[in-house]
């Protein structure tokens, strides 16, 4: 027997028009020009330039029956269905590959990859046709650090599997080793033991130094990554200037010698979305509008409207025409709404954070910087976390003392002695300060550093060192000790 059941359940929905603002909000100023250009490009009805006195008429809206798709009718959609899409057309960022449907040339400065560069090397080579084979598929296993992290038998099993072409472990190590006398050194190395030795064997073989430096890594490799260079001396009889000179001589050498072409042929930069001044001592917070051109309804879509609506909508072709310039215009009214209240929010939002570090605004000093977590600022300009954290992504000022990610202001407090809070990034700069300088041969280890820092007044633990310690990149004790 069946039975029926009401479930009830609560959802929160996102319009189209949140969808379009959560993603420009979230873009920083460099990406915010190329969107603002798709834009234009995919819609007529939008144009640069001041806005001036042109309405849209509500009324022409609200007695046409047949214009059913009005974007304010159409059905919302739930986050949950909004986040596990990648596509909602209409409304795909430049960085998101939108607007699949019409090709567009994306100039692409004319550059040559390491890819291009190891290929034409390897068509300077005189090998045979299954050599040729071989060497074209560990040249695709080529990652962009220049390693080869496949093991062979792998790419043996590869090119049995996807070209029916068989062959050895023994067979390919042979190609591979042509592929290692290729530019830059160390190019196609298996690891890092590999690929330092690559580069030591173009050496000199004569000079001494080079001698030992290629024995220590290769018979001593493990012990010179832990740095226990007291064991290699002792091992190799060598004093401690020509251990020195080893030491130098191996740090030079590249750990990834593919990076010297860069991994996508880019230049990557921080456009300064804020401008910080200081204006008689009083700051003033600035949008960069260079990236975000005035935008305007276009008035002769507006007039196209107003005559196809007086026009015979008995006809096919004319509802049609209708409907397609209403919706055009009613995208770029939206898109206009969304680019100010974008602006709007990223105004608000720098200006409460300038307001909470306006110590580190007029002087610069890192020391001045208050602890800072996103939940200050939402509760200062009465927006959601969520909404502080997306301006805070991907977003930059630039002030009289240089150009700063936003996220640098926020951090966690640390307590002191004294009662007050001191900012995590305050207690960052000290521990860099108290080990750049350590004595050299016998680094402080973070029991030390806490202790140091616990004389100081900064309340803190060891483990919370260890954790500032690693997102400074700094290593542990051992592994700074130098000769």
């Amino acid at each position: 027997m069946q039975k029926l059941s009401l479930n009830q359940s609560l959802q929160q929905k996102l319009s189209p028009q949140q969808i379009q603002f959560i993603k420009l909000l979230q873009i920083p100023a460099v990406e915010l020009e190329s969107r603002i250009e798709e834009e234009l490009e995919i819609n007529p009805a939008l144009e640069e330039g001041l806005e001036d006195e042109l309405n849209v008429k509500d009324e022409l809206y609200e007695d046409d029956d047949d214009y059913e798709d009005d974007y304010s009718q159409r059905e919302e959609i739930s986050i949950e269905d909004y986040l596990n899409q990648d596509d909602y057309t209409g409304y795909k960022m430049h960085s998101d590959g939108g607007y699949q449907d019409e090709e567009r040339e994306v100039p692409i400065a004319n550059r040559m990859t390491l890819f291009d560069a190891l290929e034409q090397q390897f068509g300077y080579l005189r090998l045979s046709e299954r050599e040729n084979v071989i060497g074209a598929q560990l040249l695709g296993s080529i990652e962009n650090d220049g390693y080869i992290r496949r093991p062979l038998q792998s790419i043996v099993n590869d090119l049995a599997f996807s070209q029916n072409f068989y062959t050895t472990t023994e067979e390919v190590e042979t190609v591979l080793k042509k592929i290692h006398s290729f530019d830059p050194a160390g190019i196609g190395a298996r690891n890092l033991q590999e690929c330092l030795l690559l580069q030591l064997d173009r050496k000199d073989p004569t000079d001494g130094d080079v001698t030992y430096a290629i024995k220590v890594i290769e018979d001593y490799f493990e012990e010179f990554s832990k740095k226990h260079y007291d064991k290699i001396q002792r091992r190799l009889g060598i004093n401690d200037e020509v251990m020195k000179r080893i030491i130098t001589l191996i740090t030079k050498l590249n750990p990834k010698p593919g990076s010297v072409e860069g991994e996508d042929g880019l230049a990557h930069y921080l456009l300064p979305d804020f401008i910080v001044i200081n204006n008689n001592n009083k700051l003033e917070v600035h949008l960069n509008a260079k990236n975000a051109p005035e935008l305007r309804i276009s008035r002769s879509f507006a007039d196209m409207l107003d005559t196809y609506d007086k026009s015979d909508k008995s006809n096919r072709h004319i509802r049609e025409t209708v409907t397609f310039v209403k919706q055009k215009l009613d995208a770029a009214k939206w898109f206009i709404d969304a680019i100010k209240q974008r602006q709007n929010t990223l105004q608000r939002t720098m200006e409460a954070i300038v307001t909470y570090q306006s110590e580190f605004f007029m002087d610069g000093d890192e020391a001045l910087l208050k602890p800072m977590i996103l939940k200050d600022i939402a509760n200062k300009i009465a927006m959601d976390v969520s909404t502080v954290s997306r301006v805070a992504n991907s977003k930059a000022v630039q002030t009289e003392f240089g150009l700063y990610p936003l996220k640098y202001f926020f951090s966690e407090g640390i307590s002191t002695e004294f009662g007050e809070d001191a900012s995590s990034r305050e207690v960052k700069s000290i521990l860099k300060e108290l080990i750049d300088n350590e004595p050299k041969g016998s680094p402080l280890s973070d029991d030390k550093l806490e202790k140091i820092l616990n004389d100081r007044g900064y309340n803190i633990a060891r483990r919370t060192v260890a954790k500032y310690r690693e997102q400074l990149n700094i290593p542990v004790a051992r592994l700074r000790k130098q000769l």
